[in-house]
């Protein structure tokens, strides 16, 4: 709780002085975090937490303030990754990218004006700890931990309990290809 009471506070002067300023319309803010919870953390409905590539490991809270482009109370359900924050600010200042050194992310400012926006693109993770791996398309994500491979359709099962790897060979074999 101290943590959250401090973090409030400093987030609270940052928006005071933008706003003394007449800066705050005109400013980006965004406030995320780059994985899930603790293991006193609930995650529900998802299950895993920080270190894992379960959902409830990679589904954090997202929220991003920008009253000039973004309507109050918009929520959306687009999967975001953090690599795709970069893009976002660069885009949002008028940047181009570096052309040596290309985007992992894409911008999100369509998102902004359109909560139903969809990038078509798949989002891959990996991660030493327990030699995972995941991919994300569309609704289906296949992941691999501890020597064992799962397939699930997000759509259906969020919770991530229903294995259809063994039923869907062919979507399982896609995945494993660019994992």
């Amino acid at each position: 709780p101290r943590m959250i009471h401090h973090m409030d506070e400093g987030i609270g002067r940052i928006v005071a002085a933008l706003e003394a300023r007449g800066l705050l319309d005109d400013t980006l803010i965004v406030f995320t975090s780059d994985n899930g919870g603790e293991r006193f953390s609930d995650t529900w409905p998802f299950v895993g937490q920080k270190m894992d590539l379960l959902e409830g490991g990679i589904r954090v809270p997202l929220i991003a303030h920008w009253p000039a482009k973004i309507a109050a109370g918009l929520v959306s359900d687009t999967p975001a990754i953090t690599m795709d924050w970069v893009a976002t600010m660069l885009a949002a200042a008028g940047v181009a990218p570096h052309p040596d050194y290309p985007m992992d992310g894409v911008s999100l400012l369509p998102l902004f004006a359109d909560p139903a926006w969809q990038p078509p693109r798949d989002l891959y993770w990996r991660m030493l700890h327990r030699q995972q791996r995941a991919m994300r398309s569309g609704p289906w994500k296949y992941l691999a931990m501890d020597g064992h491979e799962y397939l699930f359709d997000l759509s259906k099962d969020e919770r991530e309990r229903a294995n259809v790897a063994q039923r869907d060979p062919e979507r399982r074999a896609e995945c494993l290809a660019v994992v």
